[in-house]
């Protein structure tokens, strides 16, 4: 069945500058600027001001699938507000029973090298996405902290680092090797 509105709205805090042309959604804050294009997605994205900025999304006519979308769209957008406010933290703890697994830090942070991993004379290289720094942990050994603004790019840089190294040709049941995310969330002031 075919709902004929649909509406989600969603609050932009102050000192947020958000700007929506086409479905074209660029967000202003105090970390910087991200830009995200969802013209894939029918629908109507209104800015709203008054007291507060508000962003309004309608979808006319959809179906349950296209009007799910709504959510995931307002979800995007806050995601995109807490990244220029706050931005994003993913902590990965690398997980061994024998061989130490080495990981070191190249490029101002921007790449990591893997090695030793099973024991393995493979020496592993995994770049960071635009706009992910890495850096290891003072206070836990063996951890890795991913911060960025963008969640997709941090995100997707803490699955690169965990895919590259799966266990293979091995029972994964008892290889529990690897690095793994222990934590994420956007950065708390300290």
């Amino acid at each position: 069945m075919r709902d004929v509105l649909k509406t989600e709205e969603l609050e932009i805090p102050e000192g947020v500058d958000v700007s929506i042309k086409s479905r074209v959604i660029i967000v202003k804050g105090p970390r910087g600027t991200l830009t995200k294009n969802v013209r894939h997605v029918n629908m109507d994205i209104l800015l709203q001001k008054g007291k507060t900025l508000k962003v309004s999304l309608a979808v006319w006519q959809g179906g349950r699938k296209h009007v799910a979308c709504l959510r995931t769209i307002r979800t995007l957008i806050n995601n995109m507000v807490t990244g220029v406010t706050k931005g994003f933290r993913y902590k990965m703890r690398a997980v061994y029973a024998h061989f130490p697994i080495n990981c070191i830090i190249q490029n101002d942070g921007t790449k990591v090298e893997i090695r030793n991993f099973l024991g393995e004379k493979t020496v592993r290289h995994v770049s960071m996405l635009e706009g992910v720094n890495v850096a290891e942990s003072a206070a836990q050994k063996d951890e890795l902290i991913l911060e960025g603004n963008d969640i997709d790019m941090v995100s997707q840089s803490a699955a690169s680092i965990q895919g590259i190294c799966r266990v293979r040709n091995k029972d994964i049941r008892k290889f529990l090797d690897g690095i793994y995310v222990s934590a994420k969330g956007p950065i708390a002031e300290e």
